[in-house]
């Protein structure tokens, strides 16, 4: 849950400055006016101080700064930037910085759900929105929220499994971020964001999980290749159900020509039995018809003769 920046109460009262700077001046005028008897030395004492206190009246915050105003240890009211005024001898001030903050979270050694032992480390990324709770709440603000952090990360990184902590690195980082504000919700801090930076296995284990995503490409790869055969074997089955013979006798030759244009190449090629049966029992047909139509013209030219 978010907190909700609170509007600092800005001082616009000069009472202090100018009280110390009306004694200064009504001392310093009395002190004229009683010069040179020796009554004169009370109210120029007294121009002296109150002039010498008057600096500590006025303070100034930066742009990026607020600060709370305590009255005899007591809280009174924060100020913004720019120009405030306080009582000196009773009133203290602190101030905070508001701007984002960056924590590097060292590493850890977590053990993991199954019983592995990984080291993570993060950044926290986080700013003051209530300088009130920052700074009467909690002491040692940053150091107090690192500290959150790194038990809240030993906490959500060990009641998880190693697959998980690599797989979803954001869902755990934005888990470690709620538990965090959860926790720092009364010390006037917004968490901004939560990363993990790194997460370091053990040698032993990289080398599982090579294998392992090894083993896991080698499998994608026999998949796709078993799925291609079977595409091509569908389809040259539709083709083979179309082609007829002589169709698949002039894809041969034509394949020969493709191949045929280096005469250095050496062509073994391949016909398939049903073709060459074919071939041959044309060719036989034609030897047959050509030897009797030979013995025809034979037989005739001997009636002549006769």
């Amino acid at each position: 849950m978010k907190l909700e920046e609170v509007s600092p109460e800005y001082s616009g009262s000069y009472l202090p400055f100018v009280f110390f700077l009306l004694i200064a001046a009504l001392a310093a005028i009395i002190a004229a006016t009683l010069f040179p008897s020796p009554a004169a030395v009370l109210p120029l004492i007294i121009a002296v101080i109150s002039a010498l206190i008057l600096p500590s009246t006025v303070a100034i915050n930066k742009e990026w700064e607020e600060a709370v105003i305590l009255r005899f240890g007591r809280f009174q009211r924060v100020v913004g930037p720019g120009l405030f005024f306080k009582w000196p001898f009773v009133e203290s001030f602190l101030k905070q910085d508001k701007r984002i903050v960056t924590l590097d979270v060292p590493r850890q050694e977590v053990m993991t759900k199954d019983n592995i032992s990984v080291s993570v480390d993060a950044v926290v990324f986080a700013k003051v929105v209530n300088t009130k709770d920052s700074l009467i709440n909690i002491r040692n603000l940053w150091d107090s929220v690192m500290k959150q952090a790194q038990a809240t990360m030993r906490d959500v990184v060990g009641s998880i499994e190693l697959d998980d902590l690599l797989a979803h690195r954001e869902e755990i980082a934005n888990k470690i971020e709620t538990v965090i504000e959860e926790e720092t919700r009364n010390w006037g801090v917004e968490i901004i964001s939560v990363k993990l930076q790194n997460i370091e296995l053990p040698e032993d284990m990289k080398r599982v999980i090579a294998r392992q995503a090894e083993a896991e490409r080698e499998k994608r790869a026999v998949i796709i290749k078993s799925e291609g055969e079977l595409t091509a074997a569908t389809n040259l089955e539709k083709a083979v159900q179309q082609m007829s013979n002589r169709a698949l006798y002039l894809r041969t030759l034509a394949s020969l020509e493709d191949i045929s244009y280096d005469p250095s190449n050496t062509i073994v090629f391949a016909i398939p039995m049903d073709i060459a049966k074919g071939e041959i029992i044309g060719l036989t047909a034609l030897a047959k018809a050509s030897n009797v139509s030979k013995a025809k013209e034979r037989s005739g030219e001997e009636q002549k003769q006769e």
